[in-house]
């Protein structure tokens, strides 16, 4: 998709978008302000892009149209503008309308914060359903958008101690991910190299992304046991 072999996924994180609680009053700021985001990343080398409402707290599970609606707007923006592959990724485990997203936008791929299982958040339970997502995608005619599914998102706690490579076998081979994403436990904190490791050794066919934390001192690290970062 990206034309390299690990490559490097910036993030546009949106400015708070129509129906939150900190929206500034002009979606025609939130655009312009995401259209720089983009520009800058680009002209810095990045492989892609992904679109995310990120400054949309405090986080519902599930968004409203608006959002949708918003989302669309800028990510087709970019997309027509840009010439990376894009993603998206609706917050806070909204997959549905990040496909929705992706069917008006061209976007190439989404992230799933959870696609299976169950997750406690301080938004509440995060429930996966990966037959539904897959589903609604093969009704778009969207077979061919990627799927990365978060391993042990971060900002949330599994309901069952599962260990970490039984998930991330679960994931790959029952749920179809295309890509398992790896991170700290918060924004900003990079995935334990060890668990990167371990995942590996147990699927290691899957891709793996960094979804976390990556920097100049630990950049050479980290990808060398990975497929690529975010």
């Amino acid at each position: 998709m990206f034309g390299v072999s690990k490559p490097v996924i910036g993030m546009v994180h949106l400015k708070p978008l129509p129906g939150s609680p900190n929206f500034g009053g002009s979606f025609r700021d939130v655009l312009r302000f995401a259209v720089e985001d983009a520009e800058a990343l680009v002209s810095g080398g990045v492989d892609g892009l992904m679109v995310e409402n990120y400054w949309d707290t405090p986080y519902s599970v599930y968004v409203g149209p608006e959002t949708v609606a918003a989302m669309s707007v800028v990510a087709a923006r970019i997309v027509d503008e840009f010439g990376v592959p894009v993603g998206v990724n609706v917050l806070r485990n909204d997959a549905v309308a990040a496909l929705a997203v992706a069917s008006a936008s061209g976007a190439k791929f989404i992230r799933v914060n959870v696609f299976g299982g169950v997750y406690v958040s301080m938004e509440g339970l995060l429930l996966g359903n990966a037959r539904k997502i897959l589903e609604y995608r093969g009704r778009l005619g969207l077979d061919d958008v990627q799927i990365w599914a978060d391993l042990r998102v971060k900002h949330a706690w599994p309901l069952t101690d599962i260990a970490l490579t039984d998930e991330a076998k679960d994931l790959y081979e029952r749920c179809n991910v295309d890509a398992l994403v790896i991170t700290g436990r918060r924004t900003g904190l990079p995935p334990n190299p060890q668990d990167l490791q371990n995942v590996r050794q147990a699927v290691p066919d899957a891709k793996i992304i960094i979804g976390s934390g990556l920097t100049l001192s630990n950049v050479q690290n980290l990808l060398s046991l990975a497929d690529g970062a975010i």
